[in-house]
């Protein structure tokens, strides 16, 4: 199949595409085998921890949406380590 795009798209234009516009031909089904295989994993207890941040760094995270602001600050830490683990 010939890909819909010139060039690998950012995020950003990503997120803009509709649904339908955004080639899935490399993804493959999920059938009826995979499903009787899979099974429900918990997820790890996380520890609880205490950090002083600079107030402008906690304001940052903040901002867009109060309630989310340690789940996306531990998502970037994440993928710190992932980048500087596996290059």
């Amino acid at each position: 199949m010939k890909k819909p795009y010139i060039r690998a798209l950012s995020v950003e234009e990503l997120a803009a595409l509709p649904d339908d516009q955004i080639d899935t031909s490399d993804i493959p089904e999920l059938d009826e085998e995979f499903w009787k295989n899979a099974r429900v994993i918990a997820p790890q207890a996380k520890p609880t921890i205490s950090l002083r941040l600079p107030q402008e760094v906690l304001d940052y995270f903040k901002a867009e949406n109060p309630k989310g602001y340690t789940a996306r600050m531990a998502a970037v830490l994440t993928a710190y380590v992932n980048a500087h683990q596996h290059s």
